[in-house]
């Protein structure tokens, strides 16, 4: 009876240490117990950075070495996402004054497609105007308004806006003079003009020309005067540059540049307490205000790297949306392009998702940009699949019908970009866009259907846009000066559908 009693003890323990790892004695291993406390004798620990040896519980000086560049490479990748605002805003800044050649003061003139090939998801049917300042070595900026349909604003180097200027600012399209003061600077009585103070050194003012006449639009864009305050007694005339058609690229970088325009961007601005644990980030990898960003050869990979990942991640976030709100109409893959509040603050947290989603696409942010003003603005919306559920390629033939009445006061449009550059879509058709503006062929009841693909699909009218086999492609929507059915959701959009 002692002797069966014994077998079946010895039978119980060697299943028990079957179960705990490969004949390995107990705690020599901390994977054998799965989710339990490590024990302090375990000579490894298997993690998804492979097998980590173990010195008497202290990490071995492989395992050190490896902890090390995982932590540095998780850290670039969160210092991706947070940083899109402003290495997005730096990269247009330095595309606009190194490949454009248009000076900070100066006033960038872009009028179409050709012109704006290198801007992330422009509208195609207005006119743009863009010029850089940086108030710490210019001074405070002065901005002369004119009246007239106009929309725009200044806005700091996180896209922040700091005021409307136009339909949607406090001058109501009626014109008038905004001084714009640096970080920590005192206040300035300014009679006539409206002051506001910028919390980063750097700021850009762009706007748009929303009048149907180009040249209308044109005229009153380049009314506006640019000068700096201390030089308002002999300030001159504004210098207008037309871009006219230079190639020119503003995409956020996919390796290590992207970090270096962060880095530059960074050194003389001021740190906001939010981002002060974000700071903390920087200075371990190296980035640090007052200091030169000089990564060596194992920080360059781990930031090439974390550039890759980073941007995927940013694709992910942008096209397939996982934050509140994103969704349109119940049903229907039309999405909310911009989520971003003013401050970029939610209840409880700072909008990390949310911004990144918007300015991986697109460039700028004000009142007029959310898409929440009755009768004035633009709302943006956007998809990347369609009906189906598939992604759009450039391959494939698809149709979209726009109900009548389309809710917007203005005028509608629908743009194709690139789903990598973000740029709008270009090839030899020379259009990537269909606007209201347009004299495009509408059904009887108002309504208009729309055609995408490689080549003109069989039985489609002229609404067609062409698209590249081998590239994806996804639309912004607009409706400029949306009314309210927009906001009431008593019209909707069509999904697009696949042509078979």
């Amino acid at each position: 009876m002692r002797f069966k009693l014994l077998s079946l003890l010895l039978i119980v323990a060697m299943a028990f240490y079957a179960c705990n790892g490969s004949g390995n004695a107990p705690g020599k291993d901390s994977s054998a117990a799965s989710g339990s406390t490590p024990d302090a004798s375990a000579d490894h620990m298997a993690t998804r950075l492979g097998d980590l040896k173990l010195e008497s519980g202290y990490p071995s000086e492989e395992a050190i070495n490896k902890l090390y560049d995982e932590r540095d490479f998780q850290r670039a990748c969160q210092v991706h996402t947070w940083a899109l605002p402003m290495v997005g805003f730096h990269a247009l800044h330095l595309a606009q004054r190194d490949q454009i050649g248009v000076k900070d003061g100066d006033v960038a003139i872009f009028l179409d497609l050709a012109d704006k090939k290198g801007m992330l998801t422009p509208n195609i049917t207005t006119l743009y105007a863009f010029t850089f300042w940086n108030l710490n070595q210019k001074g405070p900026l002065v901005i002369e308004a004119p009246a007239g349909l106009i929309a725009g604003g200044v806005l700091d180097l996180w896209q922040q806006p700091i005021t409307d200027i136009g339909q949607t600012g406090p001058d109501k399209g009626a014109g008038g003079k905004y001084l714009i003061l640096p970080p920590g600077s005192k206040d300035i009585v300014a009679p006539g003009f409206r002051v506001f103070k910028s919390p980063t050194a750097q700021v850009w003012f762009g706007t748009r020309g929303l009048d149907p006449d180009p040249a209308k639009a044109k005229a009153t864009v380049c009314s506006h005067k640019i000068y700096g305050w201390n030089d308002r007694a002999k300030a001159g005339s504004t210098n207008y540059v037309l871009v006219n058609g230079k190639t020119w690229t503003s995409a956020h970088p996919t390796d290590v540049e992207y970090f270096k325009i962060l880095a530059e961007a960074l050194m003389n601005e001021p740190v906001q307490t939010r981002d002060r644990v974000m700071q903390a980030m920087l200075a371990s990898l190296g980035i640090i205000k007052g200091k030169p960003f000089n990564p060596d050869e194992r920080m360059t990979k781990i930031f090439n790297e974390a550039a890759i990942v980073g941007e995927l991640t940013a694709r992910a976030n942008a096209y397939e949306k996982r934050f509140k709100g994103a969704k349109v109409w119940e049903g229907k893959k039309w999405e909310y392009a911009n989520l971003v509040e003013l401050n970029q603050e939610d209840s409880n947290y700072t909008q990390i998702d949310e911004r990144a989603s918007w300015f991986y696409e697109a460039i700028g942010n004000s009142t007029g940009m959310q898409g929440r003003v009755l009768g004035f603005g633009q709302a943006y919306l956007e998809t990347s699949k369609d009906k189906a559920g598939n992604w759009l390629q450039g391959a494939k033939n698809y149709r979209m019908h726009i109900p009548p009445n389309v809710p917007a006061k203005q005028f509608w449009s629908i743009t194709l970009y690139d789903n990598v550059t973000r740029y709008p879509l270009v090839t030899d058709q020379g259009s990537a866009d269909i606007s209201s503006r347009m004299d495009i062929e509408r059904n009887p009841d108002g309504s208009v259907d729309v055609y995408f693909g490689p080549s003109k699909p069989a039985g489609s009218n002229r609404n067609y846009i062409k698209t590249l086999p081998g590239k994806g492609w996804f639309p912004y929507f607009r409706f400029y000066a949306p009314s309210e059915d927009y906001f009431n959701k008593k019209w909707q959009l069509e999904d697009i559908e696949e042509i078979k």
